[in-house]
Formats: structure tokens, C-alpha cells, sequence
């Protein structure tokens, strides 16, 4: 089990990760480019957020 510190870390990743990904879609977006990569990549990374979310929810408090 991950520490109550790498979860965090981990979170803060998979949050920069998230906005680069929707920068790069908001772009995409105005030079009508294909953005269904990008859309999978931000439903994955909302997945694993969540995870990551839960994980720390279960940890014990002290």
C-alpha cells in the first residue's frame, strides 16, 4: 500500500497531466484537429484520479 505522501504525489502528476492534455485539446479543438485521442486521454486520467481519490479516502487518518 502507498503512503498518504506518494498518493498525493502521484495526484498532484495525474492533475498537471490532465491540464496539459485539455490545453492541448482546447487547441485541437480551434485548428479542427482530431481530438478523440486527446478525449481518451482525459477519460483515463479522470479514471486514475479517482483512483488515486478513493486510495486516499481509505487511508487511515492519525
Amino acid at each position: 500500500m502507498k503512503t498518504r505522501q506518494e498518493l498525493e504525489a502521484k495526484l498532484d502528476e495525474l492533475k498537471s497531466d490532465y491540464v496539459r492534455i485539455q490545453s492541448d485539446l482546447d487547441k485541437l479543438e480551434y485548428v479542427k484537429g482530431r481530438v478523440s485521442s486527446a478525449e481518451g486521454q482525459l477519460i483515463r486520467l479522470e479514471g486514475e484520479i479517482a483512483e488515486v481519490n478513493r486510495q486516499l479516502d481509505e487511508l487511515p487518518t492519525n
